[in-house]
């Protein structure tokens, strides 16, 4: 049972690194992803501001979700799902952020660059791929 819950926490966890590295990585460093946001210059600055703060706001969930998982002590159960909640949040919003208007996956310029993945954007992608590692995570918790 311990083997379960240890292996749970780690899939957690590993979203939750993915989230911490994800938007930093390829909204800022890698140059071919970075192109198409902070270092993109047809976006204006305040989009930019949007796009860091998009970066700091993983980071910071990332972070705060490995900090509860891992935190000693206390409630085991309750410290995971929270955990889990945390981690998710980040994804979350990232799909609720392509149901407003004017929205896109993708700038109209990038689009012949952007390789779908399974016919989905690689975010959309990404995001349904965490979201699955997470539900599989809350499964292994119970076993």
């Amino acid at each position: 049972m311990e083997v379960w819950r240890l292996l749970a926490t780690l899939l957690v966890s590993v979203v939750s690194m993915i989230t911490v590295l994800g938007g930093l990585l390829a909204d800022l460093v890698v140059s071919t992803t970075a192109k198409q946001h902070m270092r993109n210059p047809h976006w204006p600055p305040h989009a930019k501001f949007h796009n860091g703060q998009t970066i700091c706001l993983g980071v910071l969930l990332g972070l705060l979700a490995l900090c509860i998982l891992w935190y000693p002590g206390g409630d085991l159960a309750g410290r995971f799902h929270l955990g889990v909640i945390i981690a998710a949040l980040y994804w979350l919003a990232m799909i609720g952020a392509s149901l407003l208007p004017g929205t896109r996956w993708v700038d109209p310029e990038f689009v012949k660059d952007t390789r779908l993945v399974l016919k989905m954007p690689p975010q959309l992608f990404l995001a349904c791929f965490i979201f699955i590692l997470l539900i599989i995570s809350e499964m292994l918790f119970f076993l």
